[in-house]
C-alpha cells in the first residue's frame, strides 16, 4: 500500500465533474474508485452533496478566487520585501571600482601609488 500522507484535498471542480460523470452513467462508482484511488464512502458523500446542491459551481469559483487572493497577498508581501532590500542597497555606499589594469585584492586593496623617490 502506498503512503499518501494523512489527507488529500480535491478541488470542487474535480468533485463536481466526477459526480456528473457518475450520475450520467459515463463512469461507474467502482471505476472511479480504481481510477482516482478514492474510497466508496468518499464518493458517496460527494454524490449526496452533489444531489443536495451543496457542490456547486459557485463554490468552485469561490475556492478559486480565494486561492488567487492568497497568491496575490503572498506576491504583494514579496514585492514589499524586495522594495525594502532595494532601498537598503541604494543607501549603502559603493566601493570605488578598480580599473582593469590595476591589480587589487579584496584583502589588501589597491596597490599604493608609486612615489617619486623624494622620501628617505
Amino acid at each position: 500500500m502506498s503512503s499518501r500522507g494523512p489527507y488529500r484535498r480535491h478541488a470542487p471542480e474535480f468533485k463536481i465533474q466526477l459526480c456528473r460523470e457518475i450520475r450520467s452513467g459515463a463512469l461507474g462508482r467502482r471505476d472511479a474508485q480504481k481510477k482516482y484511488s478514492l474510497s466508496a464512502n468518499l464518493i458517496q458523500m460527494w454524490l449526496t452533496q452533489f444531489d443536495r446542491g451543496e457542490l456547486s459551481t459557485e463554490e468552485a469559483e469561490a475556492s478559486v478566487v480565494a486561492e488567487y487572493e492568497a497568491r496575490i497577498a503572498a506576491l504583494e508581501r514579496k514585492v514589499g520585501q524586495l522594495t525594502m532590500e532595494l532601498d537598503l542597497v541604494k543607501k549603502t555606499p559603493r566601493l570605488r571600482l578598480v580599473s582593469d589594469n590595476e591589480n587589487s585584492s579584496i584583502i589588501t586593496g589597491p596597490k599604493p601609488a608609486p612615489s617619486d623617490g623624494g622620501a628617505t
